[in-house]
């Protein structure tokens, strides 16, 4: 799910940051504990995992308690409770408004990610996705998470715990802007090397290659594949290589589970490929990352499921050498 120990670091850390700088001065550090726990509260979707099977999960996460009509319930809920535990210390509008805004952070830094949010569910299944950050990006999180550390550790009421807390939100939102910048710098040159090549791409898509939002990757259709191809900001005179993912739309087509195959097309944004395999068919969702066991060998795709002749649908997990994975990354960059 594209959901991990360091992806809850750093909803824990902007919604410490975001409710200490609302309600810091009245509260003091445990400001900080409520937004760590309010942060850290749609992702307790997941809870309800081993009741659902993988399509439900698919739709479930990031759905409901990621959406505009539970921020707007839970923030006065939780408002409510937060003053009245702290009883003369604040006030429920200034509680809510705190837990509206850690919880509205949630789903925007969400919302930032390929992966992508179901912001108005269950009323509606439209899924943002904005691509500009990767999932887990140090440069987003380390100066939240430095700027709130100093801001516990100085005097309460001191000038330092304000400034060192609003400055790492400023760095972080810096930084968050910065990503828009170099997607559009990004996406200029994948713009011009399928142009210059005559390709007819349909749509295309980019998003930053993990933990920075240097090397971006992009993924365009055309109407017999999907091309993979990256660049780097460090690097632009260099020549753009796409890798193309035949669609085998026949596959598709024989597929009898038209219920399922119209799920992972909605997830997936239509970004999908289906193979038939021994016993089934293999669905691959090629908008988050791609794998080779050797130079020419065929791609593998990061979100890939299996579904059975039954219409069972199975996770497949990408095997890959990750340091290796990683170093090809670096060396891309530059």
């Amino acid at each position: 799910m594209l959901h991990g120990p360091m992806d809850s670091i750093t909803h824990a850390t902007l919604g410490a940051a975001v409710s200490q700088a609302v309600l810091g001065r009245a509260l003091g550090r445990r400001a900080a504990i409520w937004g760590a726990a309010i942060g850290t509260l749609p992702d307790l979707d997941i809870i309800a995992f081993p009741w659902m099977d993988t399509l439900q999960r698919l739709e479930w996460h990031r759905g409901p308690s990621h959406a505009l009509p539970f921020l707007l319930a839970a923030s006065p809920a939780l408002g409510w409770l937060i003053a009245r535990i702290h009883r003369g210390k604040t006030t429920v509008p200034r509680a809510s408004l705190a837990a509206f805004l850690v919880l509205a952070t949630h789903v925007l830094i969400d919302s930032f990610t390929v992966y992508g949010t179901s912001v108005l569910a269950p009323l509606g299944a439209f899924r943002a996705g904005l691509n500009n950050l990767f999932i887990i990006d140090p440069l987003f999180t380390l100066p939240l998470l430095l700027g709130l550390a100093t801001a516990l550790l100085a005097k309460n009421g001191s000038r330092l715990r304000r400034s060192a807390n609003t400055a790492g939100l400023a760095l972080a939102a810096l930084y968050a802007a910065w990503s828009f910048g170099a997607k559009a710098a990004a996406e200029s040159a994948f713009e011009k090397a399928i142009a210059g090549r005559g390709i007819p791409a349909i749509r295309s898509m980019s998003s930053p290659t993990p933990f920075n939002t240097i090397l971006w990757r992009c993924l365009a259709e055309t109407p017999d594949s999907f091309l993979i191809g990256y660049h780097s900001l460090l690097a632009p005179q260099r020549p753009v290589e796409f890798l193309a993912i035949p669609k085998n739309p026949a596959a598709a087509a024989a597929m009898p589970h038209r219920r399922t195959l119209e799920r992972l097309e909605w997830f997936s944004n239509g970004y999908l490929t289906i193979e038939p395999i021994p016993g089934g068919f293999l669905a691959s969702d090629w908008r988050f990352a791609e794998f080779q066991s050797s130079p020419g060998a065929p791609p593998t795709a990061l979100f890939a499921w299996k579904i059975s002749e039954g219409g069972e649908v199975t996770p497949l997990r990408a095997k890959f050498d990750a340091p290796a994975r990683l170093r090809a990354l670096v060396d891309a960059m530059f």
